[in-house]
């Protein structure tokens, strides 16, 4: 029988503490090389070693045990990392939709739970679009809608050095160097020099992309897409998000017409990740 993280820390962590281990993390990497990262709660920090010895004895592949630190802070979105144990070197190479992303989890972030967002999102655009990725990360909405659209081309913004540098390296990876061109900087700086409007524009930054919406706009083309990611309220997850979009719409005097509505990911038991994607005509 398979042992769970909880059963490997039996007799290590108080019988009531057990309770509080976590039993999901993120894997991140190859059935040969991957690294785990886990939230630890503050009531179990001192045990921190000991949870990552216990997770990667029963997930044999995974060399390095990462804990999630602080809060995403900045225009790097990238959390303080702690190595739990394992090996330091936590550079990893993660396959997804026919796709190979070469990542440290510790310097830029990258989500392989959001491997179905993807999807959705890829299989949204179609022949030659020409689309707009801010806040483009490591580059996996670019390049994953590259591969399998080839007649469309992207534009990835990245403003973390360590991200857009991952991004070129899995362009590289990927072959799409005729379809994807990443550009490190500031969104309000680079999208307005970039003289140039989309079919589709993309803001994969759910906590403060409202912010972004000024610059966002004016980059889509007349009756072109918009998809707008934001944090929100569990009990009702799309009121303020559409309102948020729908105003911003109007105040550059233009009008969003919402197509879809959808619940990407849960953040915490009372705050969802979501999408919205709007015509903006």
């Amino acid at each position: 029988m398979k042992r769970d993280i909880r059963s490997e820390l039996s007799g290590i962590i108080p019988t009531e503490l057990i309770g509080l281990v976590p039993r999901s993390f993120d894997v991140i990497g190859s059935k040969g090389r991957a690294v785990a990262v886990i939230e630890v709660p503050t009531e179990l920090e001192q045990y921190g070693a000991s949870i990552g010895e216990a997770l990667m004895c029963v997930q044999r592949n995974v060399m390095s045990v990462l804990s999630k630190g602080t809060e995403r802070m900045g225009g790097f979105r990238v959390r303080e990392m702690t190595l739990l144990a394992g090996d330091p070197n936590t550079e990893v190479l993660h396959k997804e939709s026919g796709c190979v992303f070469k990542v440290d989890p510790a310097k830029a972030y990258f989500s392989p739970r959001e491997s179905t967002e993807r999807e959705k999102i890829t299989s949204q655009v179609t022949t030659g679009e020409r689309v707009l990725v801010m806040f483009s990360g490591i580059g996996p909405f670019a390049i994953c809608i590259a591969k399998r659209q080839r007649t469309a081309s992207c534009v990835a913004v990245e403003f973390n050095p360590e991200g857009h540098r991952y991004c070129v390296e899995n362009i590289r990876l990927n072959k799409v160097g005729d379809q994807v061109t990443a550009i490190l900087g500031d969104v309000r700086e680079v999208c307005p020099a970039l003289g140039e409007r989309f079919d589709r524009v993309l803001m994969p930054l759910p906590k403060g992309a409202y912010e972004y919406l000024d610059v966002a706009i004016p980059m889509v083309k007349p009756g072109g897409i918009l998809h707008f990611y934001h944090w929100a309220p569990r009990d009702d997850p799309f009121t303020e998000g559409e309102r948020i979009l729908t105003e911003a719409v109007e105040k550059l005097g233009g009008k969003a017409e919402v197509s879809d509505r959808v619940r990407v990911s849960q953040y915490s038991p009372s705050a969802w990740k979501i999408r919205i994607d709007a015509r903006i005509i």
